[in-house]
């Protein structure tokens, strides 16, 4: 268990891609492609929404913060399923996240579905599999960080 008051420092590199030659001269005149990296890890393409004339081959940062949202609870929901004896042998997520804009600020999420599906044995405790969701969802770093609505709408079946 994690101790109160630690904390944890994430550093990750940003660099834009994009430049087409002039630069930002004009809004449409540059390419919204960046990379993310960090030390011993994959890269990740990214650029802005297409609604934002963005690559929609590349992850945005509306997705990449929905997924941040599933992993985090996914990561918690399996460690708790562990700790209770609760055999997880399938979990996935098809979640959902709502983004409004607003043409004074830009926009913000307005809110995010998390749609866990897992799968455990038969003659497993199907209740406290279920009830284990609202614990992960309760201890999400993520979750507990933003400033909208997140949801959690598990299917648990036996197979």
């Amino acid at each position: 268990m994690a101790e109160s008051g630690r904390r944890h420092c994430y550093r990750i590199d940003l660099r834009w891609t994009g430049n087409r030659g002039p630069g930002t001269v004009s809004y449409r005149g540059y390419s919204r492609d960046h990379v993310i990296s960090a030390p011993g890890k994959h890269e990740i393409a990214g650029a802005s929404d297409p609604a934002f004339l963005g690559d929609a081959a590349r992850w945005n940062p509306e997705e990449m913060l929905v997924a941040s949202l599933a992993a985090c609870h996914q990561l918690w929901y399996l460690h708790l399923c562990a700790a209770a004896g609760i055999h997880v042998m399938v979990y996935e997520d098809h979640a959902v996240g709502e983004m409004e804009e607003i043409a004074e600020s830009g926009g913000c999420f307005v809110s995010v579905e998390l749609r866990p599906r897992v799968t455990v044995p038969q003659g497993s405790d199907l209740r406290l599999a279920e009830d284990l969701h609202e614990e992960a969802h309760a201890k999400c770093f993520i979750a507990n960080s933003v400033n909208f609505p997140v949801t959690c709408v598990p299917v648990i079946a036996a197979g």
